[in-house]
């Protein structure tokens, strides 16, 4: 089972590595396929060996091979991160079922594409949404669980009203849209525990920047990195946290 564990591991850090190539690629308009993988400061082709998730990096010491540029942390990051969540969602494989696991994967990827796109460019790109959407709305479909459509409607209205009442300012459509798709997923109550963490953590990390004087206060932060994040921890941990509150209030 250990030997499954690791292979689904190292499954996961190749899914990591493509998931950086669409990380810099997708919102510079560049194709996801061609030309072949590159240093982003000297344009020099990547060799394959010098494209092996982690160890290359560690290989190269975190330095290109041609120009010696520093290569960003978020490539192993970004590997790492899908790793260990492939690694999570495989240890719910008797809750879910092989399909809802491939769904859970696929979402998982997107999520950590979302986050740190979002982050750089201030963009939810359409072209990861709109197919995520679709597939998770045929999901209910199929299930006949109507609910989660009421879930996702009641999500993306909540956000709109906010887009709505601070004029673009609090958020942008890119959250509204993303936030149907939360509760697609999630479906109730799991989307209240979502979105209490991205609220939660959006106030703490906005706070902090202001603090240390990264951010004024007033200043748009991208909150599409939040509601990312709180989707995978509601999805892994929703219930878990739902029984905690339960608990702590009653």
């Amino acid at each position: 089972m250990l030997v499954f564990y690791f292979l689904f591991f190292v499954f996961g850090l190749c899914v990591g590595s493509f998931l950086n190539v669409v990380i810099y690629r997708l919102p510079r308009g560049i194709s996801l396929l061609r030309p072949r993988s590159f240093c982003p400061k000297c344009k020099k082709k990547i060799a394959w060996f010098d494209n092996i998730p982690l160890f290359s990096f560690a290989l190269l010491k975190g330095r290109c091979r041609s120009c010696r540029s520093p290569i960003s942390w978020r490539y192993p990051l970004v590997e790492l991160i899908t790793g260990v969540l492939f690694v999570l969602a495989l240890g719910k494989l008797g809750e879910l079922g092989v399909l809802d696991l491939v769904l859970t994967l696929i979402l998982f990827s997107a999520m950590i594409a979302i986050f740190f796109i979002d982050l750089e460019h201030r963009l939810i790109p359409d072209q990861i949404l709109f197919p995520l959407i679709f597939l998770f709305f045929i999901r209910s479909l199929l299930s006949a669980d109507y609910w989660l459509l009421v879930a996702g409607l009641g999500a993306a209205l909540f956000l709109f009203l906010i887009f709505a009442l601070t004029g673009g300012r609090g958020m942008g459509l890119g959250d509204v849209k993303l936030a149907f798709l939360m509760g697609l997923v999630l479906g109730f109550p799991k989307i209240i525990v979502a979105f209490y963490i991205a609220f939660l953590t959006g106030a703490f990390i906005g706070i902090i920047l202001i603090l240390v004087k990264k951010a004024r206060f007033g200043q748009q932060i991208a909150f599409g990195p939040f509601l990312a994040f709180s989707t995978l921890v509601a999805l892994l941990w929703g219930e878990k946290i739902l029984k905690l509150a339960q608990n702590f209030l009653f």
